[in-house]
């Protein structure tokens, strides 16, 4: 599981150098992808694979999941960090994400995410109200 944030910076060639906490679990090889909120998801290969396999499951019918499809894979970038756990971040995915040299990564559960430092700044000040006023309906049961 990842948890927690983190201040690395974007070097001059493109490249992130993946928090050490979570380098262990990335090590084997990462998928880096558009996420929501601008923001860049980093999946282990497995993970990926696991939410590929379930994108599969879901009928080519279905509009809203094609669409999501085509992004989602049509953005990804796979590659194994390296000795030092630095990944590049390829220049389509940086102009999404809005990164600049300065970031936050964050830990996301079963991903991890990259953020523009002031993108993050943004987001967390316009979203810890709505988290502080939550009263039920996220987690089945409640906490």
């Amino acid at each position: 599981m990842f948890l927690g944030t983190h201040t690395p910076r974007l070097d001059d060639k493109g490249r992130l150098i993946l928090p050490a906490k979570f380098r262990d679990e990335l090590a084997g090889g990462v998928v880096i992808t558009k996420g929501q909120e601008r923001c860049l998801y980093v999946f282990p290969t497995l993970e990926f694979q696991r939410i590929a396999d379930q994108l599969r499951q879901t009928p080519m019918t279905h509009k809203a999941a094609r669409a999501y499809s085509r992004v989602f894979f049509a953005s990804a970038h796979d590659e194994v960090p390296d000795r030092q756990g630095r990944v590049t971040i390829p220049v389509h995915l940086r102009q999404y994400g809005g990164l600049n040299r300065e970031l936050v990564v964050i830990g996301a559960s079963s991903r991890v995410e990259i953020w523009d430092k002031q993108a993050w700044d943004t987001y967390l000040a316009e979203s810890e109200e709505d988290f502080a006023d939550i009263e039920q309906g996220v987690l089945p049961g409640g906490l």
